[in-house]
C-alpha cells in the first residue's frame, strides 16, 4: 500500500478529513476532528502512526518487525507501522480499520451518533 492508496482508504471512512497541524510534511488523517493516523510525507519509508489496544500493539510487535512502538507517539496505545510492501495490504488495512475504530469509540455520545448519520 502506497501513500496515496493509504490517503484513499482513510479518506472513505465516515467523518474523516486530513489536514498539517504541526507543519507541511506532517499529514494528519481525522475522524470528526480526532487523529487516527499520522504519516511524515518528507520520510525515507512511508510509516504510519495508528492507535491500537495496548495488548494488540505488544502483540503486534512482537509478532512483525515492521511495527515498532509509536514514535512521538504514546507507546502504549500507538504503533508506528512500516508500509514498504512486506506486509499484506488486508492486514495494514485492519490495522487502519482499528486505529479508526478505538477513535470513534473515544469520542462523546452526541459525536457518535452525528457520526452515524454522515
Amino acid at each position: 500500500m502506497d501513500l496515496d492508496v493509504f490517503r484513499v482508504y482513510c479518506l472513505s471512512k465516515k467523518g474523516t478529513s486530513e489536514d498539517f497541524p504541526f507543519d507541511e510534511v506532517t499529514l494528519c488523517l481525522r475522524v470528526v476532528g480526532k487523529i487516527f493516523a499520522i504519516t511524515g510525507l518528507d520520510s525515507e519509508q512511508f510509516s504510519v502512526a495508528l492507535k491500537c489496544d495496548p495488548e494488540e500493539a505488544i502483540e503486534l510487535r512482537e509478532r512483525y518487525e515492521e511495527v515498532k512502538p509509536g514514535f512521538h507517539m504514546n507507546k502504549t496505545h500507538w504503533n508506528t507501522v512500516t508500509f514498504d510492501g512486506s506486509l499484506e495490504d488486508h492486514l495494514l488495512r485492519r490495522l487502519i480499520d482499528m486505529s479508526y475504530d478505538l477513535v470513534v469509540k473515544s469520542l462523546k455520545k452526541t459525536e457518535r451518533e452525528a457520526l452515524e448519520q454522515l
